[in-house]
């Protein structure tokens, strides 16, 4: 009885240790009612200096209420949670092109609506909005370091982006939307894991981009593009793979499914293709590319609206599909 008492006890400490160490929940409103008017102010109260009480092993959720936020998103801090109360009601926006961005700086930290470059990081409830390439008509020009270049419509654009280290991050019921390319692009590639669940994307050529690996479930794809709506990097590691499980795919008329420069690895179950798309299967873009592993590209139980292609018929077996989860994906290092 006195050990079981013991063990108890050093339950109920945990617990107490666990609920000390929650951190208070911030809040950010535009109209003024919350902590913070901007949600970039409210991360930034997060600071990691030596007289801050900031702990980046506990969680740090900054609830976001309704309304629009025109700022650009920074984040360079772990374990913070970007809580939205609707995800049609609140709207972070900004108009931003890469090549534009480019031309003063020297990396792409900055490109997008959303930047990481952190790890532990959970986004629920948000539509993300990069409007360079909706609010224009054509093709514009601009002045780079004196000299006269274009910058495309449909060029790269991008609403969330990570950089090293970003893994681990989390995307729940949110909306990313752009006209050109990369509109997701989180490029981790060494060890980058990210999950996307009941999200849209809509964008140009690869505007889901994922390097390392990466899940995708009940998601939604429009692509505005000839060329490729998905995109993935598995470079230097055989298990990398990007998994896309009931998703939904559409986008203008002969939009092609996927494409990759380098070793990658797709497997889409149980996904929906529009009409729309083109009778292209996921293609390597350079013939003269060596391939460590092979194409590698899988599917199982996947449909078209008005007939299905040849090239997307199982060669996944229905057994092997289910074996495919997050945790033979993430291999036990993200539980």
């Amino acid at each position: 009885m006195i050990k079981l008492a013991r063990i108890f006890s050093l339950i109920a400490l945990i617990s107490i240790s666990w609920v000390l160490k929650k951190d208070k929940d911030i809040t950010v409103a535009a109209d003024g009612s919350g902590d913070f008017t901007t949600i970039q102010a409210a991360i930034n109260s997060l600071n990691s200096t030596p007289n801050s009480t900031f702990d980046s092993t506990v969680k740090h959720t900054i609830l976001i209420k309704s309304g629009t936020y025109n700022e650009r998103i920074f984040i360079e801090k772990n374990n913070i949670i970007l809580r939205g109360s609707s995800e049609t009601e609140v709207k972070i926006i900004q108009s931003i092109s890469r090549d534009m961005y480019r031309c003063e700086h020297p990396d792409d930290w900055g490109v997008a609506t959303i930047n990481i470059r952190a790890n532990d990081i959970t986004l629920e409830n948000l539509t993300v909005l990069n409007n360079f390439g909706f609010d224009l008509t054509a093709d514009s020009t601009f002045l780079c370091k004196g000299k006269e270049k274009t910058t495309r419509r449909d060029g790269h654009q991008m609403a969330l982006r990570c950089m090293p280290p970003c893994t681990r991050l989390m995307v729940k019921n949110c909306t990313f939307r752009a006209l050109g390319g990369d509109t997701v692009s989180p490029w981790d590639l060494d060890k980058g894991m990210y999950i996307f669940k009941n999200c849209t994307m809509e964008g140009g050529v690869d505007f889901y981009c994922p390097r390392g690996w990466s899940w995708a479930e009940n998601c939604t794809f429009i692509c505005h593009n000839r060329d490729a709506a998905i995109w993935h990097d598995g470079t230097g590691n055989k298990s990398a793979k990007t998994v896309l499980k009931n998703c939904t795919f559409t986008g203008d008329t002969g939009y092609k499914l996927g494409r990759y420069h380098r070793d990658a690895q797709f497997f889409l179950i149980n996904c929906q293709f529009s009409k729309d798309m083109a009778d292209a299967p996921i293609y390597k873009v350079r013939k003269d590319t060596v391939l460590q592993w092979e194409h590698r590209v899988f599917y199982n139980n996947c449909h078209r609206e008005s007939g299905d292609y040849q090239w997307f018929a199982n060669n996944l077996t229905d057994e092997d599909a289910q074996k495919i989860t997050l945790e033979s994906v993430f291999e036990a290092r993200w539980r």
